[in-house]
């Protein structure tokens, strides 16, 4: 199984890069940005320098860029047992030695 850990820091990050690499796309301004979605510009300023929003701020530059249903998947309940594990159960697995320490 493969799979990633990023901190929640490294995500919002990771999220405003989008959001900013999406405006300049759509070749729209910080100011007409912020004003189309009803966010206060330096909020806008904010988000992409640091990642830090407001939920209902984030919702409405997603909404404004054509990205808002990207947030339907966003805790979908998809049912039990599709083979995901929870981080207490990945860190419980028993650790499996890399390296030997005899020489």
């Amino acid at each position: 199984m493969s799979f990633e850990l990023r901190t929640p820091r490294e995500l919002q990050r990771d999220l405003a890069r989008r959001f900013k690499t999406r405006r300049l796309a759509l070749n729209l301004t910080q100011e007409g940005l912020a004003a189309r979605a009803g966010v206060s510009w330096s909020s806008l300023k904010r988000f992409e320098h640091t990642g830090l929003i407001a939920l209902e701020a984030l919702l409405r530059l997603a909404l404004v860029l054509g990205c808002l249903r990207d947030f339907d998947r966003v805790a979908a309940d998809d049912g039990p047992g599709l083979g995901r594990k929870s981080l207490d159960e990945i860190l419980r697995e028993p650790k499996v030695r890399q390296k030997g320490r005899i020489k």
